[in-house]
């Protein structure tokens, strides 16, 4: 750590003797600038979302809208989960035969229009486009959630 400290006091002091320190700080303040410009116009990305539904954490990945402010603080600072009741979604029952165990594994299939409306509506100044796959939740899991409460 010392060793890069001294090559970075190095390279300042050779800077220093070409390029004057006004030009440098007024450099980094255009470059601040520019970026406090280009975070207000509207861009898309991707972007995993963590829901938790009945116990049951999942990532989502969906496509966002919003504003560079809005999409830098969410990137930066929200890393919580959103809480969706498994009643507010649209889901199907699907088993399937687990031969291996011989029993009979029952999953649950959300719809992702609703999930996506579900997470629009708890996620504010970002509009969420899509909804890409999203996993199956085990119905047993779920039923043992449901028994701790």
């Amino acid at each position: 750590m010392s060793n890069a400290l001294d090559k970075l006091r190095a390279f300042w002091r050779l800077l220093k003797s070409y390029v004057s320190p006004t030009f440098i700080m007024l450099m980094c303040a255009s470059f601040i600038m520019w970026y406090i410009l280009k975070l207000q116009y509207t861009y898309t990305t991707d972007y995993s979302v963590l829901v938790n539904v009945e116990g049951e954490r999942m990532r989502v990945p969906c496509v966002i809208e919003g504003k560079g402010t809005n999409l830098f603080g969410y990137r930066v600072y929200m890393h919580k989960e959103i809480k969706i009741p498994l009643n507010d979604l649209k889901y199907t029952i699907e088993s399937k035969v687990d031969v291996a165990a011989g029993t009979v594994v029952d999953n649950i299939i959300i719809d992702p229009q609703s999930i996506q409306s579900a997470i629009s509506v708890r996620v504010s100044d970002i509009k969420v486009i899509s909804v890409g796959d999203v996993p199956p939740l085990r119905m047993s899991d779920l039923q043992t959630a449901g028994e701790k409460k």
